[in-house]
């Protein structure tokens, strides 16, 4: 019997956010351990879930799940938090081994965490499992297609991969090639992967893979990866509101163990890559409108008759970029706009409006202020007053393609009516990028001309065929489209624009 551990820890943190992450975030989210684990993350287009179907299809490996966890993308990690989870991964990983020898691990990570202490807590995970388990049990490790990576994480871990894809639909495959390289370390095969920083950050909203320039160096690197007969080459755009010593773009690859020559055919082809990507850094930067340009488009194709509902989204405070569902500024310009079609704006978070929402039930007048609750730097509250219409619980099920099959809980939540326009206000930041969270509050989109919401790339996923046209727009928020408007501490000025 082959004995595989497993560990995850998920984080894509926000240097710039005014809200830092604490361990109940982790707890709210995902929160699983030991056997229980396996039912809880079969069926998922998750890591985890393709963990499972690897485990399923061979019953002579058996999985021991350690802490598994993952908190929504916001502020710093509080090191305390951090540091707790680590301790009981390595604690995990020493208790199994003195009942077992173990034969491999895997742990799924992010690679844009980042505490308030330690700015490359992805590492020191990593090296402390290398430490744990000793040099000869294989170990692997995926992120995220916007992991900020140490290149001191491939001393720790023999096979690095990446997500291919944004949205992120490939998390399943991304877990299954890890584990296959594993399973072939296992059987007597060595690998060994280096990471290669790419001196640039570029913003991730014209990062989809979808489309130039990503998905043509994607394409490039699965050729280049073939040709050289690589395991694995990732392109990595980085997390460009992460702010630590290893925020950029960057390149792993993962090659066999087979002497120096496999080891200079891997460096050329991670140069290659690289050289490629500096090529392409002025194709990733967006020319986004403001939120009045933006709505007055919607208003333009809406007028021409095209499709309900066009979509207009705000970037600078995408929750999965780590923002606080707290900016007014789209949703100020859609109030002074006053559509004469039915709209939508989700969401922001206030939880106190919430809990007096619940109190006062279905069918109250709310009187309130939106937006602008951590603070006025974005732009002052918004006033409004609205009828209660639905009250939830949070809770639903993710039926689209990203992390299909994956329990949602995003704290409670309530639908307010203004005339034709509808607002949703959460207990937590979260982007509305599953169809299943239109369901829980009862609405039909398809009866939404106007759809305003604070979300990026991943919103396409479910709704990119959906929506009649989508439009992103650019507001003052902890995640702008101009990143020289950041106060950077670690990120090198040159690394926000092409060079000359």
């Amino acid at each position: 019997m082959r004995r595989l551990a497993i560990a995850r820890l998920w984080h894509e943190a926000n240097a710039f956010s005014p809200v830092p992450t604490g361990l109940e975030s982790f707890r709210r989210r995902e929160w699983q351990a030991g056997p229980q684990a396996r039912d809880a993350y079969r069926g998922t287009a998750t890591e985890m879930g393709g963990t499972v179907a690897f485990l399923d299809a061979r019953p002579d490996w058996q999985g021991v799940f350690l802490r598994c966890t993952s908190a929504p993308p916001g502020g710093l990690v509080e090191q305390a938090a951090l540091d707790a989870i680590h301790d009981e991964i390595v604690a995990g990983l020493v208790r199994e081994m003195a009942q077992a020898p173990l034969d491999a691990v895997y742990v799924c990570l992010h690679g844009a965490l980042a505490g308030t202490r330690d700015p490359g807590p992805d590492r020191t995970l990593l090296a402390r499992i290398r430490a744990a388990i000793g040099p000869h049990v294989p170990l692997a490790v995926s992120f995220d297609l916007h992991a900020c990576l140490d290149p001191r994480s491939a001393e720790s871990a023999d096979i690095v991969v990446g997500y291919k894809t944004y949205p992120h639909v490939d998390m399943t495959e991304t877990a299954e090639k890890a584990l296959g390289l594993l399973e072939r370390m296992v059987q007597g095969e060595r690998f060994r992967s280096l990471i290669l920083p790419v001196p640039m950050l570029p913003p991730s909203h014209s990062m989809r893979t979808d489309g130039e320039p990503m998905g043509g160096l994607v394409r490039l690197a699965a050729e280049r990866e073939a040709e050289a007969g690589l395991a694995d080459v990732t392109v990595f755009g980085g997390f460009a509101y992460a702010d630590t010593p290893w925020t950029s773009a960057a390149i792993t690859v993962c090659h066999r163990d087979e002497g120096e020559g496999e080891g200079a055919r891997a460096r050329a082809v991670a140069q290659g890559m690289a050289a490629e990507l500096l090529r392409r850094h002025g194709a990733f930067l967006p020319d986004l409108p403001g939120a009045d340009e933006g709505l007055a488009r919607a208003v333009r194709l809406l007028e021409t008759g095209t499709r309900w509902p066009v979509a207009v989204l705000e970037n600078s405070d995408n929750p999965l970029s780590g923002g606080a569902g707290d900016t007014p500024g789209l949703f100020r310009a859609l109030v002074e706009a006053a559509p004469p079609w039915p709209a939508l704006f989700a969401s922001f978070c206030d939880p106190d409006l919430v809990a007096r929402a619940h109190e006062l039930g279905p069918g109250a007048r709310l009187e309130a202020a939106l937006g602008g609750r951590l603070g006025t730097s974005f732009g002052p509250p918004v006033p409004f007053s609205g009828e209660i219409v639905r009250l939830t619980d949070g809770r639903f099920v993710n039926t689209g393609p990203m992390e299909r099959g994956r329990p949602e809980a995003v704290g409670r939540t309530v639908l307010l009516r203004a005339g034709a326009l509808q607002v949703v206000v959460a207990e937590t930041a979260q982007s509305v990028n599953d169809p299943a969270w239109a369901a829980l509050h009862g609405i039909d989109l398809g009866e939404v001309a106007l759809f305003c919401t604070k979300a990026k790339n991943h919103f396409r996923a479910a709704f990119g065929t959906f929506c009649g046209a989508i439009i992103d727009v650019d507001t003052p928020g902890p995640a702008p489209a101009d990143l020289t408007s950041l106060p950077y501490r670690h990120v090198p000025a040159s690394f926000l624009r092409p060079a000359q």
